[in-house]
C-alpha cells in the first residue's frame, strides 16, 4: 500500500460507485495520490497517513487513528450526522457537498410544477387506456410560486423559474438578507408566503424550526388550487395533515420526493391518490454528482495550497 494524499472511503450514492469518485478525483487532481479504500482494513491503513479523507462519515475512534488528517470532505450536502465537535477538537476541517444537487433537484421541482400545470398525470392515465379525450390545463406563466428555503437548491429553483414569468416568494431564516425572489419572508411569516401561492416548493433542511412547518394550519392557508412540492425532507410536512387535506380537496395535488415515514409503506394512503406523485428520494440523482463534488474538492485544495491552511474553504462546516 502507498501513503496517499487523499483516501476515498467505501461508499455508494445514487447508484454511483466509490471507484468512479476516486477516478474523477484523480482526473481533477493529477498532482495528488488518490487511494480508494475497498475494505475496512484498507480504510484504517490509508487513514493512518492521509491528509484528506472523503466519504459519508468518520467517528471519533477513526479520527484518533488518523493523526495526519487535515480535511474531511463529506459527500453529503448536510453534516448533521457527523460529530462535528470531534473534528474541531482534533483540528480537522470539514466541508460538505452543498450545491452539488442544485441543477438536478431544481429540474425535478420545475418538472413537477409543469406536470401539474399541463396535466401530464391525466395524459399518462388516458394514454394507458388509449383514450383520446381532451382535458383542461393551465399555465405556469403568471403564477405565484413560494420557495421555502433559499439555500443552494432553493436559489437554483428560483433561477429556473425566472424565464416562466412567475412571481416568486422566498422563505428563509434571515429574511433581512433578501434573496433572488420577488418577496422574502421569515419562517415565522410562512402564512403570508403561502396564502396566495399557486405552487409551494419545500427545499429547506430539516431543523427544529422547519420540522412540521407545513402542518395542518399551513395547509389550510394554502389555496385549494395550489400544489405542494417537497424536495427538502419528509418531516417538514405533516403527513397526516397532508392526507386529510387531500381527502377533502384542500389542495390540487402534491409531488413528494421525500416522505415521512420513508420509505413510504405500501399500504399508505398517499399511494392511492391520483393527484399525488411519489418518488423514492430520487430528485438528487445525477450522473454528474461525483464530478461536482470533485470540483469543490479541487477548489478547496487549491485554496489550502495558496493560503497554507484549511480555513475559509468552500462549504466549510468546521
Amino acid at each position: 500500500m502507498t501513503d496517499p494524499d487523499i483516501v476515498v472511503l467505501r461508499q455508494k450514492i445514487h447508484g454511483l460507485s466509490a471507484a468512479a469518485y476516486a477516478e474523477t478525483l484523480r482526473e481533477r487532481l493529477p498532482d495528488y495520490d488518490v487511494a480508494l479504500a475497498k475494505t475496512p482494513a484498507e480504510e484504517r491503513e490509508y487513514l493512518r497517513t492521509a491528509r484528506v479523507a472523503t466519504g459519508f462519515s468518520l467517528d471519533a475512534d477513526e479520527l484518533d487513528a488518523a493523526p495526519n488528517l487535515e480535511l474531511f470532505a463529506c459527500v453529503y450536502a448536510g453534516t448533521g450526522h457527523l460529530e462535528l465537535d470531534s473534528f474541531a477538537e482534533r483540528g480537522v476541517a470539514v466541508t460538505n457537498a452543498s450545491g452539488v444537487h442544485g441543477p438536478n433537484i431544481a429540474e425535478y421541482a420545475l418538472g413537477a410544477i409543469l406536470s401539474f400545470a399541463r396535466g401530464f398525470d391525466t395524459a399518462w392515465r388516458r394514454k394507458e387506456r388509449a383514450e383520446w379525450r381532451s382535458y383542461q390545463a393551465t399555465e405556469v406563466h403568471g403564477s405565484r410560486v413560494a420557495v421555502v428555503g433559499l439555500g443552494a437548491i432553493g436559489e437554483s429553483i428560483v433561477d429556473r423559474l425566472e424565464p416562466f414569468g412567475v412571481h416568486t416568494i422566498g422563505v428563509r431564516y434571515s429574511p433581512e438578507k433578501g434573496g433572488p425572489t420577488d418577496e422574502v419572508y421569515g419562517f415565522d411569516e410562512i402564512h403570508e408566503a403561502l396564502a396566495d401561492s399557486d405552487y409551494v416548493v419545500v427545499a429547506a433542511p430539516l431543523t427544529e424550526t422547519t420540522a412540521g412547518l407545513i402542518g395542518e394550519s399551513a395547509l389550510r392557508t394554502m389555496p385549494p388550487h395550489s400544489v405542494l412540492v417537497n424536495v427538502g425532507r419528509g418531516p417538514i410536512v405533516d403527513t397526516d395533515a397532508l392526507v386529510s387535506t387531500l381527502q377533502t380537496n384542500g389542495l390540487r395535488g402534491a409531488a413528494l420526493d421525500v416522505t415521512d415515514p420513508e420509505p413510504l409503506p405500501r399500504e399508505h394512503p398517499l399511494w392511492s391518490f391520483d393527484n399525488v406523485l411519489v418518488t423514492p428520494h430520487n430528485a438528487g440523482h445525477t450522473p454528474k454528482y461525483w464530478a461536482r463534488r470533485a470540483d469543490i474538492m479541487a477548489r478547496n485544495l487549491e485554496h489550502a495550497e495558496e493560503t497554507g491552511a484549511f480555513e475559509e474553504l468552500e462549504n466549510q462546516a468546521v
